[in-house]
């Protein structure tokens, strides 16, 4: 292996959308054998960046060399030949078919005859990611599917490895698996382009890492010799804000109580509530931690009302709202803000304003007796975009021409300033940038801090050790019992998501 010729070779790479620089004379070079790590805030330009690479794109100026040869892929197919493969972080895989069956559907036809499940299986055991290749990939956990990804990718021997925030849905002890099959891969001499917004993560696996910021490339460095404060100032160019948590005295009286509640799922291939009991008490928040797909979705449904349950009780401030609408809930003080950010917690074609209606009309009487306050209701967006720090082309742009980033400042702004007496929320800071994310987590230690009972289901574990009072885990629709924050690290929760409590 001639490790003096770079493994890729970014030289001046410039992408425009309408009215958008994504990539801005980027360049820099990847060596053989080391994991170089792509960090940026949601915006500089990293997707497009890496599509280019794979050939999903092709860029307006630049060049890209692969192994010392002018490399300019006009689609995937081209770039896998080439070497190069890449693990998206949502995956594309079919529910109903097999392990094999879906490998087979994304490698080419040749790599796909002949003896492939055994192929699967001796391949996926040699690099600590056990596959049984009949499986049907619906009844997979999240962290099996990844496996299944990568597999499929390493099957067709790629040079170069992309990973698109691997770790994001996976437990701490799945994590650590992932990074000594990386740190193989690296040894054999293949490189790992690393996409990540786990600094942590990043400064314990990464040789190398390039800094974007607004489509330009802003530094290079060592992460080993960086803390994640310096990296993300790095990638924000700021001073990044931190949160202040109060100290904490004894919680005060339940203020949501769940007994015993049932919720089927909608999806074949989902997962429903089981015998759920939780209690939220007013100045606490309780985490929620779990691998996607292991009832999340279904618990801030039973909560919010959005569905019926199938047996239980749920109990507010001493009050039975089991059968009780979500508008009721809202209108008691019960706010939500699902994970699916445009679509649910916001429709994509209304107006911020139109979008502010639709959530806040009872707790900030927008609409009494059924009559719309329109200065109220633009006034009170208006709030909402200043408080959050919402980029928008002012209050009647339509949630669809927001950024997932600031969509998401919107929507749980939209609920925080409702002043909530519960409120429950699914991944509150994904994919806002670290100053965003801090500015939420604040709001959601002062909506505490008030005395609010606050509910946060997510999957980021440095999130909920961070904010939360107390924390406990969802697997499989069933809920451990909770623990004191002080008692929790991420070995034991990662434990919990698993099924050990």
């Amino acid at each position: 292996m001639n490790t003096s010729v770079p493994r890729l070779l970014v030289r001046g790479i410039t992408k425009t959308f309408p009215g958008v620089v994504a990539n801005d004379n980027v360049s820099f070079q990847v060596a053989p054998g080391h994991i170089h790590a792509l960090l940026g805030e949601n915006g500089a330009g990293k997707s497009t960046l890496v599509k280019m690479i794979y050939g999903v794109m092709q860029p307006d100026q630049g060049s890209l060399q692969f192994d010392g040869t002018a490399f300019a892929p006009q689609k995937p197919a081209q770039a896998r030949l080439a070497g190069v493969g890449m693990v998206f972080q949502h995956f594309s895989l079919f529910d109903a078919l097999s392990v094999t069956e879906n490998i087979a559907l994304g490698i080419p036809p040749e790599l796909a005859q002949g003896d492939l499940a055994e192929r699967v299986r001796a391949l996926s055991d040699s690099y600590g990611l056990p596959l049984d290749p009949s499986r049907r990939v619906g009844d997979l956990s999240v962290g099996e599917r990844q496996r299944v990804e990568i597999v499929r990718a390493l099957l067709q021997n790629p040079s170069l490895l992309i990973m698109d925030e691997p770790t994001s849905v996976l437990t701490p002890q799945e994590v650590e698996q992932l990074f000594k099959t990386l740190r193989r891969l690296r040894d054999e001499g293949r490189s790992i382009l690393y996409i990540s917004h786990k600094l942590a993560e990043v400064r314990h696996l990464c040789d190398r890492a390039t800094i974007l910021r607004g489509g330009l490339m802003v530094g290079e460095c060592d992460p080993s010799q960086e803390t994640a404060t310096s990296l993300a100032e790095m990638m924000i160019g700021e001073r990044l804000m931190t949160t202040n948590a109060s100290e904490r005295g004894e919680p005060g009286p339940v203020r949501l109580q769940l007994q015993s509640v049932d919720l089927t799922s909608e999806s074949a291939f989902g997962v429903g509530l089981r015998a759920v009991s939780l209690e939220a008490r007013a100045g606490q928040i309780l985490g929620v931690a779990g691998v996607a797909g292991n009832g999340q979705e279904e618990l801030l449904q039973a909560i919010v009302g959005e569905r019926p349950v199938a047996n239980g009780q749920i109990i507010f401030d001493g009050r039975d709202i089991t059968h009780s609408s979500s508008s009721q809930r809202r209108e008691l003080g019960l706010c939500g803000c699902p994970e699916e950010r445009l679509g649910h917690a916001a429709a994509p074609g209304m107006s911020l304003v139109e979008n502010t209606l639709l959530s806040a009309r009872e707790r900030k009487a927008l609409a009494p007796g059924r009559w719309i306050q329109a200065r109220k209701a633009r006034d009170f967006a208006q709030q909402v975009i200043e408080r959050f720090g919402v980029k928008a082309a002012g209050i009647e742009a339509n949630a669809a021409s927001l950024s997932g980033g600031n969509l998401q400042k919107f929507v749980v702004g939209r609920e925080v300033l409702q002043n909530p007496e519960v409120f429950v929320v699914s991944q509150p800071t994904w994919g806002v940038d670290a100053q965003a994310a801090a500015r939420i987590r604040q709001a959601l230690l002062d909506l505490a801090d008030a005395g609010a009972a606050v509910i946060v289901i997510s999957q980021d574990l440095d999130e909920l050790l961070e904010i939360s009072t107390d924390v406990c885990a969802i697997f499989e629709g069933r809920l451990s019992s909770p623990v004191p924050i002080e008692q929790a690290t991420p070995e034991n929760l990662g434990q919990m998501m698993l099924g050990a409590a």
